[in-house]
C-alpha cells in the first residue's frame, strides 16, 4: 500500500477525497490547518470506521519545517492546501501568495529532498479567465483576472519549474468548477441551496450570465485518484471537467425545480465581481483526462448535472448539515 499525504484534507474537496482512498485501501496521512479547537474540518463529520484508520498531522502548509515533517515517509503527495475565495482575495491578496504560492514551493521543495515518488498539484480552471475558445483544452492561455487566481497561476508555474528542473515528479489536476456535500456557501450552488431550504424564495446573487462546467464531487475525487494512479501523468496538466457548460441563471432555475420551490432572482451588487475580473465563460475540454488518465466524468450533460444536484440538496436538507452555514449572511 502506498502512503498518501492530503493537503487540505479538511476542506470540502479534500474530506471527500480522503474518506475515498480509505476505502480503497490506501494508507492516509491527512494534513490539516493547526487550530486551537483541534478541529479536523470536514474529516470531523467522517464516519468512525474512516476516522480510526487517519493519521492527522496538524500544521501550516505556509511552515515549511512542518510541511516536510509531514511528508517524511510519504509516497505521494495530492497537494489540496489553498486559500480559494475570490473575493477574500481583492482585500487580502498577500495571504494567497503565502498560501498557494509559498506553501507550494514549500511541498516541491521537501518532496525534492525526500525523493517522493509523485506530487499532485491542485490548480483550478480559474487561471483560464474568461474562455478566449470553447471548450478549454489545456493550452489556453492564462490570465489572473484576480488575486486568487494569479496565485494559483504562480504556484502552478512553480510545480511544473521544479518537474523541468529538478525533474520532480510532478503532475497538475485542474479542476473546473467543483460542488457537492459540504461545499462551502462562498461558491454559488451551495449559496442558492442554503437560502432555499432556509425557506426564502427571493435569491440574492451576483451576475447570472457567466457559464460554468460544475463537476459533482465525485468525479472530482475520481479525477485525483487517476491522477495518482496513472504512470503516463507526470509532467502534465489535465483538465477534470464534464464538457457541459451552464449559466449561474440556469443553475438557480435547475436548483429551484429539484428543490420543488419557485425562485426569484435578486441582484445584489455586494456579490458583483469587479467588472473585468469576472470570467463570463468557463466551458472543460476533457479530452486529455480521457486519453492520458482513463478519467470520464460520471455526472455529465444536463441529466448528470440534475443528478448531482438532487444528492446535493438532499445532504443540504439535512437540518444538523444545514445549521453549519449561515444562508442570511454573505459569504466572501
Amino acid at each position: 500500500m502506498k502512503k498518501i499525504l492530503v493537503t487540505g484534507a479538511d476542506g470540502f474537496i479534500g474530506s471527500h477525497l480522503t474518506e475515498e482512498l480509505v476505502r480503497q485501501g490506501y494508507s492516509v496521512r491527512t494534513f490539516v490547518y493547526y487550530n486551537s479547537f483541534n478541529s479536523w474540518g470536514w474529516l470531523d463529520q467522517s464516519p468512525k470506521e474512516i476516522k480510526k484508520e487517519l493519521e492527522v498531522f496538524a500544521g501550516d502548509i505556509r511552515d515549511p519545517f512542518g510541511v516536510k515533517e509531514a511528508m517524511k515517509g510519504c509516497d505521494v503527495v495530492l497537494h489540496l492546501a489553498s486559500l480559494i475565495a475570490i473575493p477574500y482575495s481583492y482585500h487580502s491578496p498577500s495571504t494567497y501568495v503565502d498560501t498557494n504560492i509559498t506553501g507550494t514551493l514549500n511541498i516541491l521543495q521537501a518532496a525534492r529532498e525526500l525523493n517522493i515518488k509523485k506530487v499532485v498539484h491542485t490548480s483550478t480552471s480559474e487561471v483560464y479567465g474568461t474562455a478566449q475558445y470553447v471548450p478549454i483544452n489545456e493550452e489556453h492561455p492564462l490570465q489572473g483576472q484576480s488575486p486568487y487566481s494569479a496565485s494559483k497561476i504562480g504556484a502552478d508555474q512553480m510545480a511544473m519549474s521544479f518537474f523541468r528542473s529538478f525533474e520532480t515528479p510532478v503532475a497538475i489536476i485542474r479542476p473546473f468548477n467543483t460542488y457537492g456535500p459540504r461545499q462551502s456557501a462562498r461558491a454559488v450552488i451551495p449559496t442558492i441551496i442554503t437560502q432555499l431550504a432556509n425557506g426564502k424564495r427571493e435569491i440574492k446573487l451576483g451576475a447570472i450570465n457567466p457559464t460554468r462546467d460544475f463537476n459533482y464531487v465525485k468525479d472530482t475525487v475520481n479525477g485525483f485518484i487517476a491522477m495518482m494512479e496513472s504512470e503516463n501523468s507526470i509532467g502534465e496538466i489535465i483538465n477534470i471537467g464534464s464538457n457541459y457548460e451552464i449559466s449561474i441563471g440556469e443553475t438557480a432555475h435547475l436548483i429551484a425545480e429539484a428543490m420543488g420551490v419557485p425562485i426569484e432572482i435578486v441582484t445584489d451588487e455586494i456579490r458583483m465581481r469587479p467588472e473585468k475580473s469576472e470570467v463570463e465563460r468557463l466551458w472543460a475540454d476533457n479530452k486529455k483526462a480521457k486519453e492520458i488518465i482513463g478519467w470520464e466524468p460520471q455526472y455529465y450533460g444536463k441529466e448528470g448535472f440534475k443528478k448531482g444536484i438532487i444528492e446535493t440538496a438532499k445532504w443540504f436538507a439535512i437540518p444538523e448539515n444545514l445549521k453549519s452555514y449561515k444562508a442570511d449572511v454573505y459569504n466572501i
